[in-house]
């Protein structure tokens, strides 16, 4: 087993940078209401090392601490990482290792239930493309993918098999939830955020009427602005 006591200094400071910024970064899910008790979950990919860093299973969000952050390999095997044996990762750690085997531009990953992105995963309906926020952000429609039960990477299999050929930094897991990739793990929250807000919009919008979608030239143009030009830089 991987001991984090012996590996290289400037691995053993990545690693407590990375448990410092997914613990601090759980904070956003509660505060922007995407979780209800110990539901969801951030994860982040340590830079310079084969290990990711993850919430612990069933461990409430004012618990949380860069100390208690589970640290895996990419098989997502938990390494000795000086928490108690009996502390184990997230169930849905399997879903996060095998995204950054198989995606490695991807940093972070985040799953919620938050309500209305959840009720369309649950419809099997994508979020269609009606708000220029959404060609900012996703670059078209939030897709839906496979049904997949907890337990193995078939949840990772349908993010990636989803994601892989999509602009969308959010997939709906069928009957499931959002899960959402980033470049880093505050990426990752932040679509997190995203996917929630034009999901609940869009259902407001679906209750008055039929939402007209965005053409797919104002949505290129859209998404190549905000990925490129939007912001500081």
């Amino acid at each position: 087993m991987i001991r984090l006591s012996e590996l290289a200094p400037d691995v053993r400071a990545s690693v407590q940078a990375t448990r410092e910024r997914v613990a601090r970064l759980h904070a956003e899910l509660p505060a922007n209401g995407l979780v209800v008790w110990t539901a969801g979950n951030v994860s982040e990919r340590v830079p310079g090392a084969d290990l990711f860093a993850i919430k612990p299973s069933g461990v409430r969000y004012d618990e949380l601490a860069a100390d208690n952050m589970v640290v895996c390999t990419l098989d997502g095997e938990k390494i000795d990482d000086g928490t108690p044996a009996a502390l184990t990762p997230s169930s849905d750690t399997a879903a996060h290792a095998y995204v950054y085997r198989h995606m490695e531009d991807v940093g972070g990953v985040v799953h919620t239930h938050s309500t209305y992105a959840t009720a369309f995963a649950s419809l099997h309906r994508p979020i269609p493309c009606v708000l220029t926020m959404m060609g900012d952000e996703f670059g078209g429609e939030v897709p839906v993918g496979p049904f997949a039960i907890i337990g193995d990477d078939s949840i990772g299999r349908g993010i990636v098999e989803t994601l892989r050929d999509s602009r969308s930094p959010a997939v709906l897991m069928a009957n499931h939830g959002p899960f959402t990739i980033g470049k880093d793990a505050q990426a990752a929250v932040k679509a997190a955020v995203m996917v929630e807000e034009v999901a609940r919009t869009v259902a407001m919008a679906q209750l008055l009427g039929d939402p007209v979608p965005v053409a797919q030239g104002a949505i290129d143009s859209l998404y190549a602005r905000y990925q490129n030009v939007y912001g500081q830089h």
